[in-house]
């Protein structure tokens, strides 16, 4: 049985634990409203980007001259997962389902016998998954100096990705990344973005006459579209990550408090029980003369 100084001493270590937990909780909150404001701000742009290259590629559909970005190298064999995740932890499960969404695809990957080339945003993904599939890892972009992601962060992982498709190092790129809903749901997705994928609008192809042709303009626009998904993708995890802590830290609080009454209740029933024993001792001496 701990001692009245062990149970006394814990009660305080559990108490600055509450602190620091409902301050990382109230920062995260303060941090959640700009993140999601920038997520939801840039969802209409992104929407409304893909509903036009959607028009423009199922124009271009088929044509030899299709950009490589849209036709694809003709191959699947190889495939980049570029797996995004944030830089630090007590986030709860959020770093871990993004890293679980990656593992499952990459094994599929293999079970077919694909080639599987993983690429890391984000230190926790890149730590989570190096375990299992350290052989595979090509790269990592290292956001720790990043107070807030911008559009010019994007364009550099674009651009990486970009550069590797060039060079042909690979077939098929997928993002992995979480869809901010709200502070208790995130949704780990994967999307593909080479060869681009757009979903289909009825009619948008019909509503505009390009020049120059189609295949020139989404020959421009597709690295733009590879950038404007990526910094999409950024945009959701940092509303997911603030949102997935805010939760998280709520909970280890809520847990704390719960804790403090355990060891309090056992402190005070310790103290009694000293007490009594003390009450015991004198009487029985008292007794005793």
């Amino acid at each position: 049985m701990p001692s009245l100084k062990d149970l006394k001493n814990r009660i305080e270590s559990v108490k600055s634990t509450r602190k620091i937990t409902k301050a990382m909780q109230m920062v995260a909150a303060a941090k959640l409203r700009r993140a999601q404001d920038a997520a939801e701000a840039a969802r209409p742009y992104a929407e409304r980007f893909n509903a036009v290259m959607g028009g423009l590629a199922a124009s271009a559909a088929g044509s030899p001259s299709a950009p490589k970005l849209l036709a694809g190298t003709g191959s699947d064999q190889t495939h980049l997962l570029v797996v995004m995740t944030a830089e630090r932890g007590l986030c709860g499960g959020f770093n871990g389902n993004i890293a679980k969404l990656a593992r499952v695809k990459a094994n599929e990957l293999l079970a077919a016998g694909k080639t599987v080339k993983i690429l890391t945003v984000g230190k926790k993904g890149r730590d989570a998954i190096k375990r299992d599939f350290g052989e595979h890892f090509v790269g990592h972009v290292d956001l720790t100096e990043v107070k807030r992601v911008g559009y010019a962060d994007a364009q550099g992982i674009a651009k990486d990705i970009l550069g590797r498709f060039d060079a042909g190092d690979f077939d098929v790129a997928t993002l992995f990344f979480a869809r901010f809903e709200n502070v208790v749901t995130q949704h780990p997705t994967a999307l593909q973005v080479i060869p681009a994928t757009f979903e289909e609008t009825e009619g948008e192809s019909t509503l505009y006459d390009y020049e120059p042709s189609e295949d020139a303009i989404l020959a421009d626009l597709l690295p733009r579209g590879v950038a404007t998904q990526v910094f999409t993708a950024l945009l959701e995890n940092a509303a997911s990550e603030q949102g997935a802590r805010m939760s998280a830290m709520d909970n280890a609080t809520r847990n704390a408090g719960e804790m403090i009454d355990k060891l309090t209740i056992e402190f005070n029933r310790s103290r009694q029980a000293v007490i009594t024993n003390e009450l015991i001792e004198i009487i029985s001496g008292a007794e005793a003369l």
